[in-house]
Parts: structure tokens; C-alpha cells; sequence
């Protein structure tokens, strides 16, 4: 017996004019919205013309098929076109070109703020989301209970939901997307929201979904959990395939190309950075195999390594680096000149390589970059530019709840005691 196939795709196009051409609507949402800004624009623009002065497509022949109970994730760039795939297979709007064939109802969390009713209050968004899947009254009630435990939006049940701040309009989201046990969930993005326990909950909730054998199509920028959750991945880039198959290889090809020069700043002759006497040669990110990378996984060591060229060496030379976040927070510091001045690395005239070790169990999940600095007395400084990129992805280990980023740049595993002993 064959597989069921819950979702299939056939030639997906999605094309969006700019301009002033009018476009055959094919949801009551969009031609209701047309309706409303065709008399605007003209006031606007009076004997504007109506022809198409740009067109995008957002997807571009995308076939691929889904099968039943099958976790499928979809990454890729901004701008790829997986949340344009997404709306699609929920319904709220239409391919150009092509056919989606589904089995089952679907559930969706895309953006904050789809498939709810501003003006009613969280307890009827429950119920018109269920109507919407298909389900009864009596289905409703059976899960309510559940919904609003795991939305933690009691309070506020009765309160119209355009009230809600982004948080709490996203938890009940999810939690109606996820406990109305549709056969297919789509998921759009929903650990960019929220904090970090809510986050694990989400994806301990994800988990129990596809445990549950239904079809879950997950868009996301956390690739561990894009590792952990799915059994296939699909890369998409300027609206088109690229890649398909296992997570984990699949995850790695897109890192290393997303990455490109990140893990590794090399430089020669009069590319190097410096003031001809002290020069910066090249930075690299080694991983365990002691190899560049781009990709850093929490629980393993890692270290940071500088080339310097020394024509001289001036008294109070200092080699180091920052390690910031994405948001250009310095995680930390660190010089060759830290610690016991006898175990300093001892400095030559030449190719110097120097290196830093950073033990595993310290970086927090993100984006990191690695700036040099080399100073004399850290205070004339002679090299502050160049950057290397890289990221951290935390070992989930034995629990999916590991995925979800601490606060803070760092998130090392302490040692507790009881009572001070041990």
C-alpha cells in the first residue's frame, strides 16, 4: 500500500504586478480590497494609466509533494517565497499558475494576527477558528480547556483580541492552530515570538503533532530545530527549488552557502589590515575537526584563530578580538595577553598564528562575529576592522526544550548543589 500524500504541488507559480493594472481577484479578500483602492488611487493619481509597469514572481514552478504524518521543513533567504508557498497552501491566497491538491483540513500560524477577528474577544476567535477547520462545537469544547491552559491568556479570554499585545495574540494562535488537530499544520516563523519558555513550549507542542503522525509544514530560522523537528527539508531560493532531502544535509549545504566567506577572513599582501609593521593576515573559526566553519554547536569546543604578520614588535602589543551579537553586543573579550603573563604565547618576528580556545556549554544560540583588534597598550590601535561570522546551534540532547535560546549572549551549563555541598 502506498503513502497518503496530504499535500501536492503541481508548477506553483505566485506573481504580484506593480503598477496600475487591475488584477483578476480570485479570494473575496482581495477583490474586496481592490475595490476599495481602485477609486483611491484614481484621486491619487487622476487618468493614471492601467498598465503593469513591474512584475514579481514570488514562486516559480514549485512542485513537490508532502506525504502523510510527514514533517516537512522550508527554509531559505528572506524573500524566498516559503511564507508566499505557505499562504497558499492555507487558502488565503491563490497561485497564479499551478494546483495544490490537500488532504485535510489545515490549521495555520502565519503572521500575527492571520485568521483572527480584531473586534471579538480571545473565547470567540477559539470558536470561529474552529468553524473555519471544519470542526463542531462539541469538538471545540472537548480541546477549549486545553487551548486556554497552554495560551496562558486566561485573564483576557473575554477581552477583544485587538487589545492583546503581539505575545499574547500569538499564544493563543498557536495554541488554536495546534490542539484543533487539523491533519495538515502550517507554521510560519512562530519561535520569533515570544519568549524563551514560551518558544520551548511551541516546540514541544510541534513535536507531539508530528508524533502524532499529522503533516506539519514548518518555516523557520532556527535550524536546530529545523534538524530536531523535521524529517525533510526543502531549500527555497527566488521563489524556486533548490534543494531537498535529509535535514541534516540539506541544513548543512544552505549554511555553508549562506555563509560564505563567514568562518574564514584570509588576506594577502596589500589586502592585509595593519600599519605595515604589524599586519592582520587571517581570521578563522575552527571547529573540533580543525577545520573552518560557519556552523558552531554549543556543546562543542571551538576556537578562534588570528595569523599576524610582525615586522617589529612593539613593546605592549596586544592580539585579540571582540565576539559580538548580531545587534553588535560584546559577548565578550579576550587578548593574548589574558591570564598568567607566563603562559603567554610568545611573540617572533613573521607568520605568528595565534589561537583561542572557547570551551563548549558557554555561547547562547545566534549569530556571532569575530573583530580583531590589535593595539599597542590597548590604546593606539592598529587593526580594527575585518570580521568573520558564525553560528551558534544549541545540542538539543536528550529534550527538544534545549532548542529555545536563553536570554543573554551566553548560556553556560552551571553546576548546582544543595545546600552548598558537593
Amino acid at each position: 500500500m502506498g503513502s497518503v500524500i496530504s499535500v501536492k504541488a503541481e508548477g506553483i507559480g505566485k506573481r504580484y504586478r506593480i503598477g496600475g493594472a487591475l488584477e483578476k481577484h480570485t479570494t473575496l479578500r482581495d477583490a474586496v480590497t481592490a475595490a476599495v483602492k481602485r477609486p483611491i488611487e484614481r484621486i491619487r493619481h487622476p487618468g493614471a494609466a492601467t498598465h503593469v509597469t513591474e512584475e514579481i514572481w514570488a514562486l516559480r514552478n514549485v512542485s513537490l509533494e508532502v506525504e502523510e504524518g510527514e514533517v516537512l521543513g522550508l527554509i531559505g533567504s528572506n524573500g524566498a517565497g516559503k511564507s508566499t508557498f505557505l499562504k497558499i497552501i492555507s487558502r488565503i491566497t491563490e497561485p497564479t499558475e499551478g494546483e495544490i491538491q490537500l488532504n485535510g483540513r489545515v490549521g495555520s500560524l502565519l503572521e500575527v494576527g492571520t485568521g483572527f477577528h480584531a473586534e471579538l474577544t480571545g473565547r470567540e476567535n477559539i470558536y470561529l477558528n474552529g468553524a473555519i477547520l471544519g470542526m463542531t462545537r462539541a469538538e471545540i469544547n472537548r480541546r477549549f480547556d486545553e487551548i486556554v491552559e497552554f495560551s496562558e491568556i486566561s485573564r483576557f479570554l473575554d477581552t477583544p483580541v485587538k487589545r492583546y499585545s503581539s505575545g499574547m495574540y500569538v499564544r493563543l494562535a498557536f495554541a488554536v492552530a495546534a490542539h484543533l488537530e487539523p491533519e495538515i499544520l502550517v507554521i510560519d516563523e512562530v519561535l520569533a515570538v515570544g519568549d524563551a519558555a514560551f518558544q520551548a513550549k511551541c516546540l514541544g507542542r510541534m513535536e507531539d503533532v508530528a508524533n502524532a503522525g499529522r503533516t506539519v509544514l514548518f518555516v523557520s530560522h532556527n535550524m536546530q530545530a529545523i534538524r530536531s523537528l523535521c524529517t525533510r527539508v526543502v531549500e527555497l531560493q527566488q521563489g524556486a527549488v533548490v534543494d531537498s532531502g535529509p535535514p541534516s544535509e540539506v541544513v548543512d549545504r544552505y549554511l555553508r552557502l549562506q555563509g560564505g566567506a563567514s568562518g574564514l577572513l584570509e588576506l594577502e599582501g596589500d589586502d592585509r589590515l595593519g600599519d605595515g609593521e604589524v599586519l592582520l593576515a587571517a581570521v578563522r573559526v575552527l571547529g573540533p575537526d580543525r577545520l573552518p566553519t560557519s556552523v558552531v554547536i554549543s556543546s562543542k569546543p571551538f576556537s578562534v584563530q588570528m595569523d599576524v604578520d610582525l615586522e617589529s614588535i612593539p613593546y605592549g602589543l596586544t592580539i585579540g578580538f571582540d565576539l559580538a551579537l548580531s545587534d553588535t553586543t560584546v559577548a565578550f573579550r579576550s587578548y593574548q595577553t589574558d591570564g598568567d603573563p607566563a603562559e603567554w604565547p610568545e611573540l617572533k618576528l613573521g607568520r605568528n598564528r595565534l589561537e583561542c580556545h572557547i570551551p563548549p556549554d558557554l555561547l547562547n544560540a545566534g549569530r556571532y562575529t569575530v573583530l580583531p583588534r590589535i593595539s599597542i597598550d590597548r590604546q593606539r590601535w592598529i587593526v580594527r576592522g575585518g570580521a568573520v561570522s558564525f553560528d551558534v546551534q544549541r545540542d538539543a540532547g536528550a529534550s527538544i526544550h534545549a532548542l529555545a535560546a536563553k536570554p543573554g549572549a551566553v548560556a553556560p551549563l552551571l553546576t548546582w548543589a544543595r545546600d552548598g555541598s558537593g
